[in-house]
């Protein structure tokens, strides 16, 4: 009979400790997602729309300033495929834990 007992403490005890580390697994990648998330909608989700703003007081872009625009874009959509990739990563990761 204390066989039983001492087995079912145990095993309650390994699972209570499973389920707090499991929870702090969960806490730290919540607080990897909130620290990498600013700076992505910062860098990658705000548009620079300096080219619409000149087209709207009607200064007309010469080619290489449109150029210079489409460059400046592919550049910051290459910056931010990498960052983008990362973050649904994490949220798989957080669902799954």
């Amino acid at each position: 009979m204390q066989i039983v007992a001492h087995s079912l403490l145990l095993l309650s005890i390994l699972t209570l400790a499973g389920c707090q580390s499991k929870t702090a697994k969960v806490r730290q990648l919540r607080d990897q997602y909130n620290a990498d998330y600013p700076p992505y909608a910062k860098d990658c989700l705000e548009e620079d729309d300096s080219g619409a703003a000149r087209l709207l007081t009607g200064q007309n872009l010469t080619t290489e300033q449109m150029a210079d625009l489409e460059a400046k874009k592919k550049e910051r959509d290459a910056r931010s495929k990498l960052k983008a990739d990362r973050l649904p990563r994490l949220q798989n990761k957080i669902l799954a834990a």
